[in-house]
Order: C-alpha cells, then structure tokens, then sequence
C-alpha cells in the first residue's frame, strides 16, 4: 500500500511538471529544455518567501507560483516568440542557455545547498485510515494532480481559451485572420505551463529535492514523460507518469540495486513498441 501511495505521489509530481512541458513540445513545437528551470524557480521563491521571510504555507506557494509566471512571461515574450518555428537545434541551444542561466542566477542567490520548502502541520502528520496510516503530504499531493488533469481538460476541451489555442497550433495563420490573438494564446499557455511547473516543483520538494542543479538533475525524467506520454497528450502525460512512478517507486523499494536499471530498461522497452508514446500520434 505505501508503495503505491508514494509511487502515486511520485507519478503525480512528475505530471504536474511534465505536462507543461508535453504542451509547449507537442502543440506549440518548442523544444523546452528549461522547462525544469521554473519548477526550480518556484521552489527557491517558496523557500525564501518561507524560510527567510517567515511566510505562511499557502502564501508563499501562491506568491512563489505568481514569481515564476511574472519571469516566464518576459521571457515567452523576448526570447521563445523568437525562436517559435526555428528548428529543434537552434530552439535546444536555445533554451539549455536559458537552463544554465536560470541555475546560476538560483546559485549566486540561493547558494548551492538544499532549499527546503517547509510544509504545513497539516501535511506533516500521518492520516489514519483505519487500515493503513498513510502520509497527509502524499494524499494532498494524489489529489491535486487529480484537480490538476480535471481542471486542464476542462480548460483545453470544453473553454473558448482550448478551442483558440488548438486552432493557432493547428494553423496559426488562418487562426490570425479569423481574429485570434496567437500571440497571447501562446503566451497564456506557457505561463500556464510555467504555474503547473512551479506547483509540481514546490509540492514535490519532498520528493525532488530543490537545489540550484534542478533542472539539469532531472531533465531526463521530465522528457522521458513526454516521450512516453505522447507529446501534447495531457491524458498521455498523466498515465505516463502515474505509470512511470510507480514503477520506479516498486522497484526502489524491492530491487534497490538495479531500480535505475529497470526503469530505462521499461522506457526503452515502450518507445520500441509505441515510438510515438502511449497516446501520441503516429
């Protein structure tokens, strides 16, 4: 049972802060390799706004989320509308520049150490279910990546924001002349991509620690996701990391030797079956 709790948790950390990034890779064709770097700057403003200013909690989670859209969206708008449409070398370039300046700014701010993000009493203890006691942490964060896929299904599928956003990705031109502002579409969805990173970040911290290193620690993990997923599948995004979490939750706890091993031996194993991910398109 603790096993699929944390694996679970684990699953649901990944989703929040891959999705962002499934979406900026699949329908806007950005190859975002600093995608991490927000996760990490909503990690580091959650510790300084609660370690070093004494902020509550849910103050500083919000404060810290709404930090990190006010730096993506000068960002969107300076740097990634220019490099929309180039090709995946120049937008990798690109965007590792972005990864290594984002990791020096945290390290002359912040230092190189560990930046813990402090939860609440209420996420710390344990919640007795009368069979099984399990973490309050692990539960809240399961069920916030559940309202996380509930909330962007119903804003991509069922909102006018969804039905503009996928009429610019799928021709930005003539999304133009029916009178769609793309360019703030674009520019609400990666902020928004930005907010869900900052949150997977912040409520993962537990589980991935946050340091200056962040996003090139797990980078991999992230894409892997995507990868597995389906790039710009939000329901791939989530059943790949749920699935992908909980296997390596497993196989930590039963095989802790080869648990690396295993894990990219399954990646490997289902992009050879479906290379286009789970719920990608050939």
């Amino acid at each position: 049972m603790n096993i699929a709790v944390d694996g679970m948790a684990y699953g649901m950390i990944l989703f929040m802060i891959a999705v962002g990034l499934s979406v900026t890779m699949g329908l806007m064709r950005v190859v975002n390799l600093a995608h991490g770097g927000f996760a990490l700057i909503g990690g580091a403003l959650a510790h300084w706004l609660g370690q070093d200013l004494g902020l509550g909690f849910l103050p500083a989670l919000f404060l810290a989320i709404a930090g990190t859209v006010a730096v993506a969206l000068p960002l969107e708008r300076v740097i990634y509308r220019r490099i929309y449409g180039f090709g995946e070398l120049q937008q990798v370039l690109a965007t590792i520049g972005l990864t290594f300046l984002m990791i020096a700014t945290i390290n002359l701010w912040q230092g190189s150490t560990l930046l813990p993000v402090g939860l609440p009493a209420v996420l710390s203890q344990p919640i007795d279910l009368g069979f099984r006691t399990l973490p309050a942490h692990r539960i809240a964060v399961i069920v916030l990546g559940v309202a996380v896929i509930v909330g962007l299904w119903l804003l991509l599928d069922k909102t006018r924001f969804g039905i503009r956003l996928r009429a610019a990705v799928d021709n930005r031109g003539t999304a133009s002349a029916h009178g769609i502002n793309t360019d703030r579409i674009y520019m609400a969805t990666f902020g928004l991509g930005a907010a869900l990173a900052a949150l997977g970040g912040i409520m993962g911290a537990e589980l991935l620690p946050i340091e200056a290193y962040y996003p090139l620690r797990y980078m991999v993990l992230f894409l892997i996701v995507v990868a597995v997923g389906g790039m710009g599948s939000i329901a791939g995004s989530f059943l790949a990391a749920l699935g992908l979490g909980i296997v390596e939750t497993a196989a930590r706890y039963l095989v802790p030797d080869f648990a690396t091993i295993a894990f990219f031996v399954l990646v490997i194993a289902l992009l050879a079956i479906r290379p286009q991910g789970l719920m990608g398109r050939a």
